[in-house]
């Protein structure tokens, strides 16, 4: 069996977790503020699971499109749920901008341009996230070991 990246996890920037999902900033120089919401059972598919727990992790989603919405005024926010080569329960949340290097495709596809890369101070970035999170989520439990 292959060791699961989500399951296990390395050097991860978690934003806010409770005892279900935990948020992490997954981002680049190109797409600084991508996040991912990750279930923490390893799970496939969000049939997977009850309808309670579908209804809170996309509440989880939702949030982190609302504060990235008020933080940065992307162009639009990018919701996917692929799980084709990581097939753990996971949502990659990730604004958009006219000056990304794939806009209007998918930040998978081929480059359109060289896009502009974003100085983004990352703890700054990953604070002010976290805040944001917290108000319209509650504190979390960031004293959970995953």
């Amino acid at each position: 069996m292959i060791a699961c990246p989500l399951c296990n996890p390395g050097l991860e920037i978690a934003l806010w977790r409770d005892e279900q999902c935990r948020v992490i900033l997954a981002g680049s120089a190109e797409h600084p503020a991508f996040c991912r919401v990750v279930w923490h059972a390893h799970v496939g598919e969000m049939s997977d699971l009850p309808p309670n727990h579908r209804s809170d992790l996309m509440n989880v989603v939702w949030a982190v499109e609302a504060a990235q919405r008020e933080l940065l005024r992307p162009r639009k926010i990018n919701l996917a749920s692929l799980g084709n080569q990581v097939p753990h329960l996971h949502w990659h949340v990730i604004p958009r901008f006219d000056d990304d290097a794939h806009f209007p495709d998918s930040v998978w596809s081929a480059s359109r341009r060289a896009g502009i890369p974003h100085e983004v101070d990352a703890a700054r970035l990953a604070a002010l996230l976290t805040d944001m999170l917290r108000q319209g989520l509650g504190r979390g439990r960031p004293d959970l070991e995953l």
